[in-house]
């Protein structure tokens, strides 16, 4: 996850896996950003109280992690010799194209 406001901070550099998208610019990323929940009793078995939820998160706030160079970084699209289109990343300060398989 990348920048953010002071609130929530915490959650930049964290690395986490896409659940599902919510809205056209939303997603809910596993394990980050948690909001209290205040829930109340239902039944007998599920008591009442903050319930620590995932909420969703800006896309523009959440950047592809690279496995390879572990780190993060923006996509890009390049169009090759043959006309065909590919969908990768430049390695940040050298500005190679790595394709993603």
């Amino acid at each position: 996850m990348s920048g953010g406001n002071s609130k929530k901070r915490d959650n930049k550099g964290k690395v986490g896996t896409i659940r599902r998208f919510v809205w056209p610019d939303r997603v809910v990323v596993e394990g980050l950003n948690f909001v209290s929940k205040h829930q109340k009793q239902t039944s007998p078995d599920k008591p009442a109280g903050k319930v620590p939820v995932e909420a969703p998160v800006h896309i523009s706030n959440v950047m592809y992690y690279a496995e390879k160079i572990e780190r993060p970084v923006r996509l890009c699209c390049k169009r090759l010799e043959d006309g065909t289109k590919v969908r990768g990343y430049k390695v940040p300060g050298k500005g190679d194209f790595v394709q993603i398989d």
